[in-house]
């Protein structure tokens, strides 16, 4: 690597640390020929397709946008950031592992209604709520019932959407 000080055509690792998440590593160099001392990071590079619009646009992929949705259809929900980080890797990791150079913003949005679904059901209705333009009220209770009817494993492990009726009290014998 060139010094970005003296542009020396090579400088030496003095020390490398692995990030908290693995997916880079700092490098410390120092250059031989005017002693400056600075650092690298080195991630992986990988090649993400291009997003084609429902308007025949193309966009770059990019990873920040689509932590944004996630954070959107979360917004003061009880999910943790470190559960938003892995939904949002398993999104880039599948696009970047579809080898695709092109991929519809359709395919997008169902992936992340995939993951949204695994984590929280009001996100999960959320999103779908202006990924799918719904349009009244009727969209929204028949999305609710296809979640619901889609999902009983995860009963017990999110709160409810819709307020339940108590069941009757039993009669003690």
């Amino acid at each position: 690597m060139h010094c970005p000080f003296c542009q020396h055509d090579d400088t030496r690792v003095i020390d490398s640390r692995v990030s908290d998440d693995g997916g880079s590593i700092r490098r410390r160099r120092e250059c031989p020929a005017c002693g400056a001392r600075f650092s690298t990071v080195e991630e992986a590079e990988l090649k993400l397709p291009v997003v084609v619009k429902s308007d025949g646009r193309r966009e770059p992929f990019d990873r920040d946008k689509l932590r944004v949705g996630f954070d959107r259809a979360l917004q003061k929900r009880p999910v943790p950031a470190e559960q938003i980080d892995a939904a949002v890797s398993a999104v880039t990791h599948e696009l970047s592992r579809g080898g695709e150079r092109e991929v519809p913003s359709r395919h997008v949005g169902e992936l992340v209604m995939r993951e949204l679904k695994k984590l929280d059901r009001v996100g999960y209705v959320r999103f779908a709520s202006v990924y799918r333009r719904f349009e009244d009220v009727q969209a929204f209770r028949e999305e609710v019932e296809r979640l619901e009817r889609d999902l009983p494993v995860l009963d017990g492990l999110q709160l409810p959407l819709l307020d339940e009726p108590e069941p009757p009290p039993r009669s003690r014998r």
